[in-house]
């Protein structure tokens, strides 16, 4: 088992037990990576006063004051791997023709788009970076929402400051106009800051979650199915072909794929990158015993 844990002495009999626990509640996908999963819970059980793995599993799994350990899970195994202008050409496509066609399709109303999982706030930054720089702010009310299973990545989303490694793809005239460099970090103008209208914590496995934010036309959700199952990821796709407007645009990240997976988004190219698209409603279900 991993070497933390190890060296933290738990028994690990109880790790097949907790990797499942993590499918079921977070979609996470630790088959073959049960050390990495190991290591990462070990500190929090021992913080608990746990001496193996089966303890900390029943107190997730059972105790009705869990939840505020799953935080702390969430928190543990969060992937922070983020930088600014990350994948642009899709977000390049968006603004230039997506969000023009909804702009005409539905004068007046809000245009939403949610970045989910958004780490640490990169991603739905650069949106609002590109959206001001064509103007988009001053001509249609545009929503811009931050969404991350991590608290802890949401506080420093919250917080604006960033160091060298977030701007490792940024154009350094972009840096330049929307942020402040002050010792080793970097502030967010605070007006762009502001461009993004809610930060909140939220669990793609938890309908809730998904259900307060995905009747956005626009979902940027890049880079997290990877550590899906296909089970994991057929779960949560079917809650956005099931809530997401039509037209609906779901982005994903260039390695990950949805074929196999849903037939209520069809891929299709958009400005050069390629984007899922829904362009029908979800048929409604019948009831038992209607006529087909």
């Amino acid at each position: 088992m991993g070497s933390q844990s190890n060296a933290l002495g738990l028994s690990s009999a109880a790790v097949p037990l907790l990797r499942d626990l993590v499918h079921e509640r977070l979609g996470l996908h630790y088959d073959g990576r049960q050390d990495l999963l190991a290591d990462r819970l070990a500190p929090l059980a021992v913080e608990r006063g746990f001496s193996s793995f089966l303890d900390y599993y029943y107190l997730l799994k059972y105790d009705e004051s869990a939840e505020g350990e799953w935080r702390r899970v969430m928190d543990a195994l969060s992937i922070p791997e983020t930088y600014f202008w990350r994948e642009v050409d899709q977000i390049r496509a968006v603004v230039d023709i997506v969000v023009p066609s909804l702009a005409q399709s539905h004068p007046g109303l809000p245009i939403r788009i949610w970045s989910v999982p958004c780490a640490t706030g990169e991603e739905p930054l650069t949106i609002a970076m590109l959206l001001d720089k064509a103007g988009w702010f001053q001509r249609a009310t545009i929503e811009i929402h931050g969404s991350d299973a991590s608290g802890a990545a949401i506080a420093k989303a919250l917080a604006g400051r960033y160091r060298e490694r977030s701007f490792r793809s940024l154009p350094p005239p972009m840096r330049d106009r929307y942020f402040t460099k002050s010792g080793d970090t970097w502030t967010i103008d605070p007006v762009l800051h502001g461009r993004v209208t809610s930060w909140s914590v939220a669990n793609l496995k938890c309908e809730p979650d998904v259900a307060a934010r995905a009747h956005s036309p626009i979902v940027f959700c890049r880079n997290v199915f990877i550590y899906f199952s296909e089970s994991g990821m057929r779960e949560v796709v079917g809650l956005f072909s099931r809530m997401m407007p039509v037209p609906g645009y779901l982005c994903v990240g260039a390695s990950e794929s949805l074929l196999k997976l849903t037939t209520a988004f069809e891929l299709e190219e958009i400005g050069g990158a390629f984007v899922y698209v829904k362009r029908r409603a979800e048929p409604v279900a019948r009831m038992k015993g209607e006529d087909v």
